[in-house]
């Protein structure tokens, strides 16, 4: 008797074992492509916001994110983005300014000023020499639902996933053009859109995933700008549901309020954290340095920018 008993927990310790190594792990989504349906507390498999890939991975303590591996470069301080690249010498006198960094439109088919005919090589060079660091963003096809008039002539199709490859694609090529190397940063633009509508956030998701897997693959760092209520929270949305294939960096727009970093309402604290975060907090503000006046936009930036050949 005793001895069937000993055999019986054998049996059943070694099902309960087998059980516990195949269940998935707590907070985890069992489908990569798994619908974001609402506000989720659990924890993703990459809590960061990060997917792996050059870039590294999350730590396991609280997913907070790891630090850069080397040959990324990140830049803390003030910096301004403006629709059109100024000429090399109003970035020269533009050195007078408390910025350190600007923000140019280097691609895309949704940009407002197509022709940039500052932007080049050279002109890259020529600012990194003068001691600026750079920040591209690329203006892709918009949201379906994407709120402004303007730029619903350059919305998604009907396949976003192979859309999103498609333009991942032609923003590291569009990259490379201008002599940005592998580990630099591609932000794409993705401007306010009614999230909440679920058709609408199911495409521009599975887009925005699409054109980061095709910018990892490459080696380049996805990043992500949008209005902080509106593609910014949807992204958030999306990681605490365990969403992979997330932005690597996060840019979030909420204007008029004081430049912060970690003080997002919609973000939690560990969430795209550190060094993974650019508020920009004015725009279509007119600045004058050095002589040069330019209309601008305002960040505060602790985030990795272009490296530069």
């Amino acid at each position: 008797m005793r001895c069937r008993k000993l055999m019986m927990g054998l049996v059943l310790a070694v099902a309960l074992t087998a059980t516990a190594v195949g269940a998935p792990p707590t907070g985890a989504v069992s489908r990569p492509e798994a619908a974001v349906r609402g506000p989720d507390t659990g924890r993703g498999p990459d809590a960061s916001g990060r997917a792996a890939g050059p870039e590294g991975r999350a730590a396991a303590a609280g997913g907070r994110a790891a630090g850069w591996p080397a040959g990324v470069s990140v830049y803390r301080g003030r910096a301004f983005d403006t629709c059109l690249a100024p000429s090399a010498d109003t970035m020269r006198r533009w050195k007078t300014s408390n910025y350190g960094a600007v923000g140019i439109y280097y691609a895309g088919r949704g940009r407002a000023c197509k022709r940039q005919p500052q932007l080049s090589r050279s002109w890259m060079r020529t600012v990194r020499g003068q001691g600026w660091k750079v920040l591209p963003v690329y203006v892709g096809s918009q949201s379906p639902c994407v709120v402004a008039k303007h730029k619903k002539h350059v919305r998604m199709g009907r396949y976003p996933v192979r859309q999103g490859t498609l333009e991942g694609r032609d923003a590291v090529r569009k990259a490379r053009a201008l002599g940005m190397q592998r580990l630099s940063p591609l932000y794409l633009d993705m401007e306010a859109y009614t999230y909440r509508e679920k058709w609408c956030a199911h495409g521009t998701l599975a887009f925005v995933r699409a054109w980061n897997r095709e910018v990892r693959r490459f080696g380049y760092v996805p990043g992500f700008y949008s209005s902080a209520n509106s593609g910014v929270r949807h992204m958030e949305t999306a990681r605490r549901a365990g969403v992979r294939d997330l932005p690597s960096v996060m840019w979030f727009a909420r204007w008029r309020v004081r430049p912060h970093l970690y003080r997002e309402p919609v973000l939690r604290r560990d969430a795209w954290s550190p060094e993974r975060r650019i508020h920009q907090y004015a725009g279509n503000v007119t600045e004058r340095h050095g002589g040069r006046t330019i209309k601008i936009d305002r960040n505060l930036v602790h985030a990795p920018v272009a490296r530069v050949r």
